[in-house]
């Protein structure tokens, strides 16, 4: 079994959030795949994000807010 880090973007309304997880790659049918801890890191990001809680987001990752930009 072979661990690597990634990086998760997760994106709710007006803000994205850059999350580190960990990819687990073995032999298996399903790898690679998350630990069930970086699923639950990853959903209470995005519940945060849902609730425009950038605080508590932001213990996980990095918050970016997302703007329109005019083109013409």
């Amino acid at each position: 079994m072979r661990r690597r880090k990634k990086t998760r973007y997760v994106h709710e309304g007006r803000y994205m959030a850059e999350v580190e997880v960990e990819l687990i790659e073995n032999e298996g049918e399903w790898s690679p795949y998350l630990s069930i801890d970086d699923v639950y890191k990853l959903d209470d990001v995005r519940d945060a994000l849902r609730k425009g809680d950038v605080e508590t987001a932001s213990k996980y990752g990095t918050i970016y807010e997302l703007r329109p930009v005019a083109h013409q």
